[in-house]
């Protein structure tokens, strides 16, 4: 099928790649989805725009739009089209993540599928993303408090989803801020040291977020200049709407 499209379209699907049409596309459906750039209630394109767009079959986007709805990500509404569902909860920090991987990756002068490919062989992996791998093994409490146990647990549950998130904001932590203090493999923390560790993160993120929206408004309109892929494929999508 002869594509004329924009060559800016986001959607065209490349028919020589070894991954299926039917897959890119799903991917780049629920790539805008559970980054939140396709928010949930908002009306997908129909099967015929889709399909000229990306330069595939109708009969394709049908299929794709169906196989979404069977994960729950899309519902169908007779005689108006296809939605995103409601009560997806959107993670704006895979797009953040992804493209500073892509960043990194092309600094590297390393292709992105073959960071895609890495990256999923990791993850299937034995222990490449089980938190009970990942975490170590508690030793026995010499007091035999099981509740003591589980305080400790959900204590560094809420670190590493703090580390994480501080993570995201690496140039926008004041410098004069107290630090967490180091944990040692070797160490066991307790209840205490724990939630100082935690209420130090909370006040480093804290004050990251504000500066980084403080950054986020001082940028203004330049923002739309350096937009990221999903950002500019939004704004592509809604232009031709």
């Amino acid at each position: 099928m002869a594509q004329q499209i924009d060559e800016r379209n986001p959607f065209a699907i490349d028919p020589g790649d070894e991954l299926p049409v039917g897959l890119q596309l799903t991917w780049r459906l629920r790539a805008l989805i559970a980054t939140g750039r396709l928010a949930s209630g908002e009306r997908l394109p129909s099967f015929r725009r889709l399909s000229e767009w990306a330069g595939v079959n109708v009969n394709t986007v049908r299929a794709v739009y169906a196989g979404l709805e069977r994960e729950g990500l899309v519902v169908s509404r007779h005689g108006q089209g296809t939605f995103v569902a409601d009560g997806i909860e959107a993670e704006g920090q895979l797009e953040e993540i992804a493209t500073d991987a892509l960043r990194r990756a092309h600094e590297a002068g390393l292709s992105p599928r073959e960071l895609a490919m890495v990256a999923a062989a990791c993850a299937s992996m034995p222990g490449g993303l089980d938190e009970a791998a990942a975490e170590p093994a508690e030793l026995p409490d010499p007091a035999g408090e099981a509740e003591a146990i589980g305080v400790r647990r959900e204590l560094r549950r809420q670190i590493a989803r703090l580390e994480a998130e501080l993570g995201t904001y690496p140039g926008d932590l004041p410098r004069d801020l107290p630090t967490a203090p180091p944990r040692a493999s070797a160490h066991i923390a307790g209840v205490e040291e724990l939630e100082r560790t935690r209420d130090t993160l909370i006040a480093q993120l804290s004050a990251a977020q504000r500066a980084a929206e403080q950054r986020a408004r001082r940028a203004g309109r330049e923002r739309l200049q350096e937009a990221s892929p999903l950002e500019r494929a939004m704004s592509w999508w809604r232009h031709k709407l």
